[in-house]
């Protein structure tokens, strides 16, 4: 097994502020909830892809993630999500699954698992989103959370993008509820 280890200095860490602020080099940005600066990293990662998003993830119900994944598929970005089959079977993660199923993005569950507690997303084969955020207006707004973002790094992209793909793989097409 191939580990990649990743220099964590704080030289490299771009480092956002409560209030969703910038600042340092580019790179690897950190945020957190419920301050806000989570879901600002997780929007944005989603808002500047230009060509492919992977997102796994455990629990979803973001009706923010919902909308900004939908602008990346209208805006030519092929989009695959996939989740855990257990912890999305409620009105609301269907409601928002049902979001982006209605405008041909695809989605499957995976049961396979005690839990698919991934939470990440790769966008454009080289930024990766990752940390202990769930993709849930709880998780970005009421729970202490954490979201890293390491950018042009394609090597760990590649190996998010492997186990995404095989989480893909051993999963079911989600189905409209209505």
């Amino acid at each position: 097994m191939k580990v990649i280890f990743l220099p964590l200095l704080l030289s490299s860490l771009t480092l956002l502020s409560p209030a969703g602020h910038a600042s340092a080099a580019p790179g690897i940005s950190v945020g957190f909830s419920p301050e806000g600066s989570a879901e600002a990293l997780v929007l944005g990662v989603i808002d500047r892809a230009q060509a492919d998003i992977r997102l796994a993830g455990y629990s979803f119900t973001s009706p923010d993630v919902s909308a900004a994944l939908v602008r990346a598929k209208a805006r030519g970005v092929d989009v695959r999500v996939v989740l855990d089959e257990k912890a999305n079977q409620n009105r609301k993660s269907q409601a928002a699954i049902n979001v982006l199923t209605a405008r041909d993005i695809p989605v499957r569950l995976n049961g396979r698992y005690a839990a698919l507690h991934d939470k990440f997303i790769v966008a454009d084969g080289r930024t990766v989103e990752t940390g202990s955020v769930n993709y849930t207006r709880a998780g970005a707004r009421y729970n202490s959370e954490n979201v890293l973002v390491i950018e042009g790094m394609p090597e760990l992209a590649d190996r998010y993008l492997q186990h995404c793909q095989s989480r893909w793989d051993a999963g079911t097409d989600y189905r409209l509820s209505y």
